[in-house]
Parts: C-alpha cells; structure tokens; sequence
C-alpha cells in the first residue's frame, strides 16, 4: 500500500509559512487515521517545550492536526500530567468546548489529570456531562471514564457521577449500556478513594 504521508524531509520542506514543523507532521491523510502521531509523541518526550506547539495546534482551523494534536497530548501526559498545568485555563474552557468527536474523545481524560479547585472539579462534570449527550458513542465512553476517574479522585463526588451516569445509561444503545455497566461495577467494587 502506498504511503501516504510525506517523510520527515518532505514535511519540513512544504512546511506552510509560520507552521511548526511538528504541526506539519501531523497533518496529512484522513480522519480515520493518527498519522504520524506516535512519530510526534517521542519528539514531545525528548523536548516537551514542544508542548507549547501542540496546544497551539489545538487552536487551528485544520480538524486534522487538531485531532492529532489531541492524541498526543492525551498520550504525552498520561506520562506526564504535570506538563498540563500551565494550560489548565485553556483546557478548561476553550478546548473543552472544542464540539470536534476526535478532540473531545481525548480532552475527556485529559481533564481529570490535572488538580482540580472544588469549582473547577462542578465545571468538570458539567463539561463531561454535556460529552455525555454527544452523537459519538466513542465521545460519551471517554466521558463517562473520565467522569468515574473524577469520582475516584474526589470522594464528594463519587455519588453525584455514580448517579449522573446510571441515569443516562437509562436510554443508552444496548452497547453503551454493557459498556456503562461494566466501568461501574468497577467503580463500585473499588470503594470510596481520596485524592493522593
């Protein structure tokens, strides 16, 4: 099958002006595909300044390189959440309201990675919520992980999300409904947990 992303020379050197080389690397294909996004996530570990230009590419008006570029921060910081902190204010408003599936599947986790204020841990769960209502089944797993997460994390609201997702489970297709039943009832065997 024919490659159909350009190699690393080919990028660079079609590179649109003011684009950042790694920005290039991850445009490219279709929406089915990550691309070349692996390539980007071991850059990102040896030099996570680049961070700064992953965000960025959030921001775009390319759904491709926003897409790819939620994939690696979500990938980058499960190892390393606190490179999220100095972007909490983004994360939280603008990019949560990102209405893309593809970002919002990986902004969902993404969310419950960083310490969250009482405040900000209600704005949390409305966001989730809201992914909780998305056309994409994929988009309202994610959520409803990260809402479970969240519930962990903080035992305040370890009912509220409990509750909040057996309700929505209520209408849910026959396939979100194993999948709900499955994350709670391993929520539930896992008891109460503070925050570490």
């Amino acid at each position: 099958m024919e490659n159909r992303y350009p190699s690393t020379h080919e990028a660079f050197s079609r590179m649109s002006p003011g684009m950042h080389q790694i920005l290039k690397l991850l445009d490219g294909g279709d929406r089915r595909s990550i691309g070349r996004a692996n390539e980007v996530v071991a850059c990102v570990l040896k030099d996570p300044a680049l961070i700064d230009v992953l965000f960025s590419g959030l921001l775009l008006d390319n759904p491709l390189i926003r897409m790819r570029s939620a994939d690696v921060l979500e990938k980058v910081t499960l190892i390393h959440p606190e490179y999220l902190l100095p972007y909490r204010e983004l994360l939280l408003g603008t990019l949560a309201g990102i209405e893309q599936p593809e970002v919002r599947w990986h902004v969902a986790p993404m969310l419950v990675r960083i310490p969250l204020s009482e405040r900000e841990q209600m704005a949390v769960v409305e966001i989730l919520m809201s992914y909780m209502h998305a056309p994409s089944s994929i988009v309202k797993t994610f959520a409803m992980q990260a809402l479970l997460d969240l519930g962990v994390q903080y035992e305040p609201l370890r009912e509220l999300v409990l509750d909040a997702i057996r309700e929505q489970l209520l209408d849910a297709t026959p396939a979100m409904k194993s999948r709900g039943r499955k994350l709670l009832k391993r929520a539930e065997s896992t008891g109460p947990a503070t925050r570490r």
